[in-house]
């Protein structure tokens, strides 16, 4: 989902998940009262922006017996330390808690804490790879999807004049098949833009790649593979060997460094899932010569995306579950990226001329809801991600970014991480 200034999250250790929720037990939560006129109050917590704001006034217009509340995080980290707390508590919790991706294999697994949300009257609503994700293997399914982070190019326009490369979208579309075609006109690029990277950061290119494979550190069956799969060390490879090159800011996405990047002429593209563009836009305010190509190098991939839970521990569970039904609908989805950018993962909404025919002034009136919507409908598969993606990822993420500092050789940094992952497996 989009975000402000931040999209990091802390991930605990799927041993520490897995101690937290056994302590889960199918009590009644805090939030589950009535207010003092008799009405059943229900809490939907949610992190970041998820442009609910308009539709919870929406719903508690049309409701006499239900009044709604929003709890809302400033950071995901911030909303996952109170979920995970909470869910070992066994009591607490709202009404409806928001989920983001990555957090679905530890909860998964703890099926038994939500409600199953399975329903004919929601079948087919969603792209076919949201629902598989947050389906458990007991056959529940335990989030409804929100937005979907479908990825595609941003570049800077002014900084493409300035090496000779052509600006205009369609043309840079055609530019970037394959990483080895971007890549190459980076390294072009930095020859004739001297004091600028070609992109703003190795470890979220990394990820852009990672987004792109199937099986990155784990197999179907949850066997760690990071280790001994090629994919694996392919990105690595390349991230550090281009980094090395000058490609890269070097910068960790997120830090305050890379936040001022922006506005230094720093870099002149970067992976952008949908709820990007709000954190560029925000990081970029008064610089122009942002668009965004409909492509990505490599092929489509998906980056991010959150889902609305119902906790057993909610005393308003009916109600609760109608609720999270109305805020996924596509309607209402269509209404929060209009909000907020948060694109839809509604088969319905992609349809929708509200984002269809979005475009976003900021990036030259670039057509995102038609590019977006081209990448989201490309995408075959989501990287699976079992109980110890979010570590190892987490770990690769860091042995790259002691490549970029300095700290350690790229082969160093790869020892390194074999030794974290032999650790966590």
């Amino acid at each position: 989902m989009q975000t402000s200034k931040r999209r990091r999250t802390r991930v605990a250790t799927g041993a520490l998940v897995a101690l937290m929720l056994t302590a889960t037990a199918a009590c009644g939560g805090d939030d589950g009262d009535e207010t003092s006129d008799g009405k059943i109050k229900l809490t939907v917590a949610t992190f970041n922006e998820f442009g609910y704001e308009g539709l919870i006034e929406e719903y508690n217009s049309m409701q006499d017996k239900v009044v709604v509340e929003q709890k809302k995080a400033g950071q995901a980290n911030e909303h996952q330390d109170n979920l995970y707390t909470k869910l070992a508590a066994g009591s607490g919790l709202s009404d409806i808690e928001a989920i983001e991706v990555d957090w679905l294999a530890a909860l998964k697994q703890e099926s038994d804490a939500f409600v199953d949300l399975t329903d004919p009257e929601v079948e087919g609503r969603w792209l076919d790879w949201k629902t598989e994700a947050a389906t458990a293997d007991d056959g529940k399914l335990i989030g409804y999807g929100t937005d979907v982070g479908p990825q595609a190019l941003c570049y800077r326009a002014d900084l493409f004049k300035k090496a000779g490369l052509p600006t205009d979208r369609e043309q840079v579309a055609k530019l970037f098949t394959t990483w080895e075609d971007y890549f190459d006109v980076g390294s072009d690029f930095v020859k004739k833009v001297p004091g600028a990277a070609w992109y703003d950061s190795s470890g979220g290119t990394a990820q852009a790649m990672v987004n792109q494979t199937q099986y990155t550190f784990e197999d179907e069956d949850d066997n760690v593979i990071a280790a001994d799969n090629p994919d694996v060390k392919r990105i690595f490879d390349t991230v550090t060997s281009y980094s090395e090159a000058g490609l890269s800011t070097r910068l960790p996405q997120w830090e305050e460094d890379w936040v001022s990047a922006f506005q230094k002429d720093a870099f002149a593209t970067m992976a952008c899932p949908g709820w990007m563009l709000g954190v560029i836009e925000g990081n970029s305010e008064g610089v122009q010569g942002w668009d965004v190509a409909g492509v990505f190098p490599g092929g489509p991939g998906v980056w991010g995306g959150s889902y609305l839970t119902v906790p057993v521990q909610g005393k308003h569970q009916e109600e609760a579950i109608a609720l999270a039904k109305w805020l996924t609908a596509p309607e209402q989805q269509a209404k929060a990226y209009t909000a907020k950018a948060t694109f839809p993962s509604q088969v319905a909404a992609l349809e929708d001329p509200v984002v269809v025919d979005s475009e976003r002034e900021f990036f030259n009136n670039a057509p995102v809801g038609q590019i977006l919507v081209q990448q989201a409908k490309a995408i075959e598969f989501v990287p699976y991600k079992g109980p110890k993606f979010a570590d190892i990822n987490t770990a690769f993420q860091q042995a790259i970014q002691r490549v970029d500092e300095d700290q350690e050789s790229p082969d160093e940094a790869w020892d390194s991480f074999l030794a974290d992952v032999e650790r966590l497996g």
